[in-house]
C-alpha cells in the first residue's frame, strides 16, 4: 500500500464520476489515478494500474459491475472493489459481496462517507453503510447460502466437461491456481467434495446444457 490511496473510479455517468472526483480529490491522502465508464476499461486499467481501490458502479454497459469486481479481483489481489450504487435491495448487496466487494456504499451518503469507506476497505476491512446494512440484516440466513458467482458458475460448467485445472486456465486466460481455488470454493458452497458430485450437480440442475455464462 503506498502512502495515497490510489483510486480509479468507474461510473458509466460522467457527471456523477466526475463529482465524486472532485470531491475525493481535495483529500490530500486520496490520488485519483482515473474516471473510466464501463467494466471492460475498469478491468484493463486495473491490470495496467494496480490501484489500491476501485469505487465501482454496478449497472454498466460492456461489462457490469459485479463481473469486473470478479475479474479484477482475479487479477489484481491486492486491489479492493467499494460498490457504490443506488441500490439498495438485499439482492445486490449480497451478491455484490459474494462477488468479493470489499464494500457497499449508497450514492446519497455524505462524502465524508465515502471518504471513511475508502480508507476502511483500503485497510482491507469490510464497510457497509446504514443503508446498506439494514437491507441485509433480515436476510443474514439467505446471504450465508454463497450463490455461485458467473465465473464459478462457468468453471463448474468447464469442470463438469471432463477438463482439467490447466485446460479450464487456458480457456479463461487465468492462472491454475485461481482455477484451483475457484473449484475449492464451488465445492465449499455446493457441500460437494468430489469432482464426480461436480459432474452430477451439473447434470441435475442443467448447468451442462448451457454453453458457460461467464466472461
Amino acid at each position: 500500500m503506498t502512502e495515497n490511496t490510489r483510486l480509479i473510479i468507474v461510473d458509466d455517468h460522467p457527471m456523477v464520476a466526475e463529482g465524486i472526483e472532485a470531491l475525493l480529490e481535495s483529500f490530500d491522502d486520496i490520488e485519483v489515478l482515473t474516471t473510466l465508464s464501463d467494466g471492460r476499461q475498469a478491468i484493463k486499467a486495473a491490470t495496467e494500474l494496480q490501484p489500491d481501490v476501485i469505487l465501482m458502479d454496478l449497472n454498466m454497459p460492456e461489462v457490469n459491475g459485479l463481473a469486473a469486481t470478479e475479474i479484477i479481483l482475479e487479477r489484481c489481489p491486492n486491489t479492493r472493489v467499494l460498490i457504490l450504487s443506488m441500490h439498495d435491495s438485499p439482492e445486490y448487496i449480497a451478491s455484490a459481496l459474494n462477488h468479493g466487494a470489499m464494500g457497499y456504499i449508497l450514492k446519497d451518503v455524505p462524502t465524508d462517507e465515502i471518504k471513511l469507506a475508502v480508507d476502511t476497505v483500503a485497510l482491507g476491512h469490510q464497510y457497509l453503510c446504514a443503508g446498506a446494512k439494514n437491507a441485509i440484516t433480515p436476510n443474514a440466513e439467505t446471504t450465508k447460502r454463497e450463490p455461485l458467482t458467473n465465473r464459478e458458475q462457468n468453471i463448474l460448467l468447464q469442470l463438469a466437461q471432463g477438463k482439467s485445472n490447466k485446460d479450464v486456465a487456458l480457456k479463461l486466460d487465468i492462472s491454475v491456481r485461481t482455477v484451483e481455488t475457484h473449484r475449492r470454493n464451488i465445492k465449499r458452497k455446493l457441500g460437494i467434495s468430489s469432482t464426480a458430485g461436480l459432474t452430477r450437480y451439473a447434470l441435475e440442475h442443467g448447468v451442462l446444457q448451457g454453453t458457460g455464462v461467464g466472461i
